[in-house]
């Protein structure tokens, strides 16, 4: 391995390389253990910044002179409590200023990282990892370099979410895990997983190999060398398996280029230069293999969808820290939660305030059968979630028992936070408010789930206007990280910070919102899907349309979101934005028609893997296809796939503009958050405002960036 020079890096938090040594059991001889420690506490995980693998290095070259010399059995590398490595110092990658910087930071680590690798071979000294917690990207990297590998059952993750925020694993990944687990898992560890951001549980990483054992949390490092000792000895074997065949490695690789070209495309170029490194690397030199790692690192680094990811990736981060709550002093206490309705979205609410906030929850509807439906669905979430062993028997118990269904409104009488999740319809909701204020105590806190109504209208004709707040939940409310609150225009300070209290026990991330239509993420989607529509009904063809937004990385496609929420909710939105926005919001008589014909299928049957295609035949509800260019049914010119983009790209900075001058949000920032948790807008695009900065549609319809140069992007000068 080359030597490498120390790329320019801002004041660094640097992970030490201790080394101390064990006596092996058994008279096995001494390993020598190496244990990573930035020093700091629990909340701030061992990161690998170029001093971190300059001091890595250099404690490995004095162990492998130790090797060397006869003097040890065995080394070791571990972590301090909780963690291993939670990768590289993103902040110091995000610093580099070009191609050969970020080529030496790759070198920086494969230096370090293959004295492990090559420790066996030149001096017949076994590695072992003992993955004493977190190890993700770089940190997992330390371990797969080694020759062993073992887990604590309490590790928080292991994984390898690299190509999630634009980069590639860079420090042996991408040839060392499909030699470990085969090349098909190899997919999963590199592609899949870090696309659905769910990295492996222990017991998840020991089945599929990525490690050779687990031992309890309590005693793990004792287990770990008493195990490493078995090994050196030889009393205990650890096979490997055979690489995979040329065949079986050439058709995993094709399967998953076509997934990607078909649910990637163009929009990021991470991925798909992982898939080229796990192609090349059945039959390419370790080395030639780590030098395609730098170089495709160091492209990737230098790339604007990586600056945009780490932008995204920090602002989640920051999420947890909502900007503009109240002082959460003033929260009021909540111990009692009443949820008006018992519909799906109801039932979801109670189970998770049930869940979370461990008190009781009232459930109230009309009738005694919609009360025992939404009681039926907690139960059996109840027993599904224990089945699979992500509650105790004992919380499901305690879940269950603490929900509650009526059909009697005064059981809100002694509730102190109430929430509302009936039809969207003002009347009905202003009805239900007006009754609630006649029942419940004067501190009692209103919250509406609407999600796109005006919560000061919903709150005008009350005596206590200022306890309503909107908290506008998102489906699936288990699964969906984003909630949006609402400060109308009465909400007091104690009825908002009592929200963000709530929302934050939930294990939820808040943005505060300013009460306009459709708030911010409703706003802009219900937006997209207009224009898409408006293209239709104009003689796009639907398939073209539905095609069209792929550059941006959507998780699904536009028909197969309308499908998800369903065509008649989606037309009651858009119809209620119009109502409130005008002709920004386009009609869609075609969208009427397919809801008025229940018939109907939206979406045709997919190919395994790949996003459910739009029925063609919904074709003739939105009228007859035309071709590009021609004058359309409303007389405007037929819009090609990226005709559609520009429209809607157009569109959405126009609106963005006026959400910011409405005051809707504090910032851009809070756009971004709420798109990437409540839209799936993808991490890639460091969320809605980068990209448009990026692609120019900011300067060219405003004039000016949302975002200063360098925030989100490579800086231009």
């Amino acid at each position: 391995m080359p030597e490498t020079t120390t790329p320019s890096a801002p004041t660094e938090r640097v992970t030490h390389s201790l080394v101390r040594d064990v006596t092996l059991p058994g008279g096995a001889g001494v390993l020598a253990l190496v244990t990573l420690d930035n020093g700091l506490d629990h909340t701030k995980p061992n990161t690998l910044g170029p001093a971190g693998m300059a001091e890595l290095r250099a404690a490995l070259e004095a162990v492998r002179s130790r090797a060397e010399a006869g003097e040890l059995a065995a080394v070791g590398v571990t972590g301090k409590p909780y963690f291993l490595a939670a990768g590289a110092d993103l902040k110091g990658v995000t610093s580099l200023n070009g191609h050969e910087e970020a080529v030496e930071l790759g070198r920086m680590g494969h230096a370090a990282y293959t004295i492990l690798g090559d420790l066996k071979a030149t001096t017949g000294v076994p590695t072992f990892a003992f993955v004493n917690g977190l190890a993700l990207g770089g940190g997992l990297e330390v371990a797969l370099n080694c020759d062993y590998r073992t887990v604590a059952s309490d590790a928080a993750a292991l994984g390898l979410p690299e190509t999630g925020i634009g980069l590639v694993p860079g420090w042996g990944g991408a040839y060392l895990v499909p030699r470990l687990v085969g090349v098909e898992k190899a997919v999963e560890v590199i592609l899949t997983r870090p696309a659905a951001n769910k990295p492996y549980k222990p017991a998840e990483a020991l089945k599929i190999g990525l490690v050779d054992a687990q031992f309890d949390a309590a005693d793990f490092l004792e287990q770990s060398i008493v195990w490493a000792a078995k090994v050196v000895t030889g009393e205990i074997e650890v096979p490997r398996r055979e690489l995979d065949p040329q065949p079986v490695w050439d058709a995993v690789v094709g399967a998953a280029k076509a997934q990607l070209d078909a649910v990637v495309g163009t929009s990021r170029p991470a991925p798909g230069r992982a898939l080229e490194l796990i192609a090349a690397a059945r039959n390419a030199s370790k080395t030639d293999a780590f030098a395609a790692e730098d170089e495709a690192l160091a492209d990737l680094i230098m790339s604007d969808e990586m600056r945009a990811s780490i932008y995204a990736f920090n602002l989640v981060g920051a999420g947890k820290r909502p900007v503009g709550a109240p002082d959460p002093k003033v929260a009021r206490p909540v111990t009692k939660v009443g949820v008006v309705g018992a519909g799906l979205m109801a039932a979801q609410m109670a189970f998770l305030f049930a869940q979370r906030l461990g008190v009781p929850v009232v459930m109230r509807d009309l009738d005694q059968e919609r009360v025992d439906k939404g009681l039926a669905f907690v139960r059996e979430t109840a027993e599904k979630l224990a089945g699979r062993g992500r509650l105790t028997p004992e919380a499901a118990t305690r879940i269950v028992a603490s929900v509650s269904g009526t059909t009697d409104i005064g059981e809100f009488a002694s509730c102190d936070f109430v929430i509302e999740a009936v039809t969207e319809v003002m009347g009905l909701k202003k009805k239900v408010f007006a009754e609630l204020e006649g029942v419940i105590s004067p501190e009692t806190i209103l919250a509406t789930n609407t999600s796109a109504l005006s919560v000061t209208e919903m709150a005008a004709d009350l005596a206590h206007p200022e306890r309503v707040v909107g908290i506008h939940f998102f489906n699936p409310v288990a699964q969906m990280p984003l909630v949006e609150v609402i400060n109308a225009e009465k909400t007091s300070q104690e009825a908002l910070a009592t929200a963000f209290a709530v929302t934050k026990k939930l294990r939820k991330t808040a943005v505060l919102a300013g009460d306009r239509p459709g708030f911010v993420v409703n706003r802009l989607l219900l937006l997209v899907m207009g224009k898409v529509m408006d293209a239709i009904e104009n003689g796009t063809p639907v398939d073209v349309a539905d095609r069209a937004l792929a550059p941006l990385g959507f998780p699904m496609p536009t028909f197969e979101l309308l499908d998800l929420v369903g065509p008649a909710v989606g037309l009651h939105v858009l119809t209620s934005l119009r109502e409130d926005l005008g002709d920004r919001i386009p009609a869609s008589p075609g969208l009427q028609k397919l809801v008025a014909d229940s018939t109907r299928v939206v979406l045709d049957a997919p190919a395994k893997g790949l996003p459910k295609p739009v029925d063609p035949a919904i074709q003739a509800v939105f009228g007859q296809a035309l071709v590009a260019g021609e004058t359309g049914h409303h007389g405007q010119v037929v819009l090609d796939g990226d005709g559609v983009l520009d429209a809607v790209l157009t569109t959405l900075t126009t609106e963005i503009g006026l959400m910011l001058e409405e005051g809707v949000v504090p910032g851009p920032q809070q756009i971004d958050l709420a798109m990437i948790l409540g839209a799936g807008w993808g991490f890639h695009t460091g969320g809605i405002t980068p990209y448009l900065d990026r692609t120019g549609y900011s300067e060219k319809v405003l004039g000016r960036r949302f975002l200063p140069d360098g925030v989100a992007n490579v800086p231009l000068s």
